[in-house]
């Protein structure tokens, strides 16, 4: 049986969850839902699935420090720093290259690590179901999440026809990827009950992926042959990593590989899952009181209903008469923000990094 292994894709540039979260502090690496940070509620879901040894972590160098505090038990070397983050496609060749020269045959999941999700139990039986159908033929899995809503702001991936079934799970050949749709068409998905929101979560083998790279990426396939042969030659990742990676192909996983594949499957989750993708998602998993207002730390709502009040420390935030906002306080800095306005935080992160002094707060 082949061993399996998991990668845990911990990037992201902090922007919508700020001013909590910074370029070195992401959504990942801070307690956005429960008491720990997102990238420890991840590892701590598959560590029963596999051994510690054989779980990755890939990030970005300035969050290298970062995910190594909230990383302990993982092997140093399993914690691999991009010197540029090139896009997911670099990534999954990154790991399966990684993966690769320490067991060519090797299957492993490529995973999140920012999302949300309650039911450990069945998220570790799903995951166990798709490797068992990537070890079983050489097919590219995915995990698909089934919609609740006709979200505009997800992939979608529909299924075709039955694959097989595995552990009494059917796993179902896969008929196209589509983007982002708009309502109409989001709404015609969410009626035919054969989409799935892509929740970026993949199992496949290192041949497989290595595979489909070559046939499908050669541009790719080209950069990452040097680190393939720098680590079947015994030599450190770092340096070789340093000279290629930023000059590979961007382009993402699912545009590069799994829009081309003919052998790509989904599993239907039976879990739970949200990718609290901005602050108004963070309401549905707090407590409201009887006005609906949620939040975390010091705060006090007077006369106000929907808000969602966040502070750190030990400073109190007080909303008095207003409703529906997004209130965050940190030391350096405060966000004021109504909620149907949360997309355009990134947009005053872009202004805030053209101050003077916008580092410091970035």
């Amino acid at each position: 049986m082949a061993e399996r292994y998991i990668v845990i894709i911990a990037g992201g540039k902090g922007e919508r969850f700020w001013p909590q979260s910074r370029a070195a502090r992401p959504k990942q690496l801070l307690p956005i839902v429960g008491d720990s940070p997102l990238l420890t509620q991840t590892l701590e879901r598959v560590m029963p699935i596999v051994p510690a040894a054989n779980i990755y972590v890939i990030t970005s160098a300035a969050q290298e420090k970062g995910v190594r505090a909230v990383c302990p038990g993982l092997p140093r070397d399993n914690i691999i720093a991009e010197p540029e983050g090139r896009d997911t496609a670099a990534a999954v060749g990154l790991a399966a290259a990684v993966i690769g020269a320490r067991d060519p045959k090797g299957v492993f999941a490529i995973l999140p690590a920012d999302h949300v999700i309650h039911h450990g139990k069945k998220y570790q039986s799903d995951l166990n179901v798709a490797f068992a159908a990537a070890a079983a033929e050489p097919v590219m899995v995915t995990i698909g999440i089934a919609p609740t809503e006709p979200a505009t702001g997800f992939g979608y991936v529909q299924r075709d026809q039955p694959w097989k079934t595995i552990r009494r799970k059917t796993v179902y050949n896969v008929k196209r990827f589509v983007e982002k749709p708009d309502l109409a068409t989001a709404k015609k998905y969410l009626r035919s009950g054969t989409y799935f929101w892509n929740a970026g979560m993949f199992v496949w083998s290192v041949p497989v992926v290595e595979t489909a790279i070559a046939q499908f990426a050669p541009e790719l396939d080209a950069g990452l042959k040097s680190i393939r042969t720098a680590l079947a030659k015994g030599r450190k990742l770092g340096p070789v990593m340093k000279k290629v990676y930023p000059s590979l192909q961007k382009i993402s996983v699912d545009y590069a590989l799994l829009e081309k594949s003919t052998n790509v499957v989904v599993l239907p989750s039976t879990f739970d899952w949200d990718d609290v993708g901005a602050w108004p998602a963070v309401a549905r998993h707090y407590t409201a009181d009887p006005a609906g207002n949620v939040g975390r730390g010091q705060r006090i709502v007077e006369q106000g209903r929907g808000n969602i009040v966040f502070s750190e420390g030990d400073h109190l935030v007080a909303v008095v008469g207003v409703d529906d906002l997004i209130v965050v306080h940190t030391p350096d800095a405060t966000l004021v923000c109504p909620k149907n306005k949360a997309q355009e935080i990134k947009a005053a992160v872009k202004r805030v990094s053209a101050l003077a002094d916008g580092e410091r707060y970035l």
